[in-house]
Parts: C-alpha cells; structure tokens; sequence
C-alpha cells in the first residue's frame, strides 16, 4: 500500500504543478479538504478508494492517472542497456530503444546490419510507416522491385505494408534508427 501512496503523491503533485493549482484551489475542485490533500501529497494519508474517486472526478482526469505511475518527462535510454534481439548468428540486431506503446502507435528501434548481411521483413498492417535515419554505413532497402541507397545522415521514409528488404552490401556495420508507426494496430495481451 505504501508504493500506490507514494505514486498518488507524486501524481498529485504533478498534476497540482501542470494546472498551477494550489491546495485550496483543489480543494475548491474536489471537495476533499485542504489538509487531506496535504497529507496524502506528504504521504501521511491513506485515501480511501471514495476520496480518490472525488479527487479524479474534480480534477476531470482517470482514477488510472492518480493510480499509476506517470512516464518520466525525460528519460535518458541507453543503448548499452538494452537486450538486443539477434538473427542469423549475430549479423542482424534489433535494439528496441522504445517499445510499441499503443497510444502513441510507434516503436524506435536501432538496427545493426554487419556486411554483407540482409535481412527480410514481410508487410506489416495496411498503413504501417517507417521512417530509417542512417547513422553509419550505407543501407539498401528493396521496395516494390526499387532499390535505394541511404547514406550516413539521409533519412528515409516509406509505407511498409509491402515486403521489404534491408541489405548491407558493404565491407562495414550499418547502423540506422529505424521508427515505425502503425495507425491501425491495436495491441491485446491476454494473460
């Protein structure tokens, strides 16, 4: 209970700071007391379900948004840190610096290519986007029967709901950010 206390605090706070509201102007909001709001902003309150429930209702906001730990305004990912996904032994990794998130309907990956090697992907859903960025290397990608050479620093954008090929046909790595956007994807996980 302690931890769902400390992240309604900080939610709180953080919507109290967005709106430039004061205690007392969310008090007026909610109905709930001055010191009520005090306490649990200090975590020294344990809100009942009812409290919460005025709260979100006066702030006009989900009881979700004063339950669940907000993302951070600013993260700092590392590339280091992160679990790549390896194919055909090690030519080919994917590092997903940011995951599918289906409200914002993109995923950020950073792709190494080693030379010589490609790698196939079939079409993704009708209106799915990608955008390449080359950050070191030359990349070739096949689309519909054209090639395209993507140098270090060009960008590159296409729909991607036809197959495609990502091709390193040179003596160097390829490095390139890879952005894809699927506006009509609607991801369910059944536990």
């Amino acid at each position: 209970m302690d931890e769902i206390n400390k992240i309604v605090a900080e939610n709180l706070r953080e919507i109290r700071r967005l709106r430039k509201l004061s205690l007392e102007g969310l008090a007026e909001l909610t109905g709930v007391s001055k010191s009520m709001l005090g306490q649990i902003e200090r975590e020294e309150s344990n809100p009942t379900l009812q409290t919460l429930w005025k709260i979100a209702a006066g702030l006009r906001v989900s009881l979700t948004s004063l339950i669940v730990a907000m993302e951070p305004q600013a993260q700092l990912i590392k590339k280091a840190d992160i679990q790549p996904m390896v194919e055909d032994q090690g030519s080919f990794k994917i590092y997903p610096i940011c995951p599918f998130d289906a409200e914002k309907r993109y995923e950020v990956l950073s792709i190494s290519l080693q030379a010589g090697a490609r790698s196939l992907s079939e079409p993704h859903e009708p209106g799915t986007e990608e955008l390449i960025l080359v950050n070191n290397g030359t990349l070739e990608l096949e689309l519909s029967g054209k090639t395209y050479l993507i140098g270090p620093g060009d960008a590159f954008k296409f729909k991607s709901d036809k197959k495609h090929i990502y091709m390193n046909k040179t003596d160097k790595e390829l490095d390139f950010t890879n952005i894809i956007y699927y506006p009509n994807l609607v991801e369910e996980i059944n536990e």
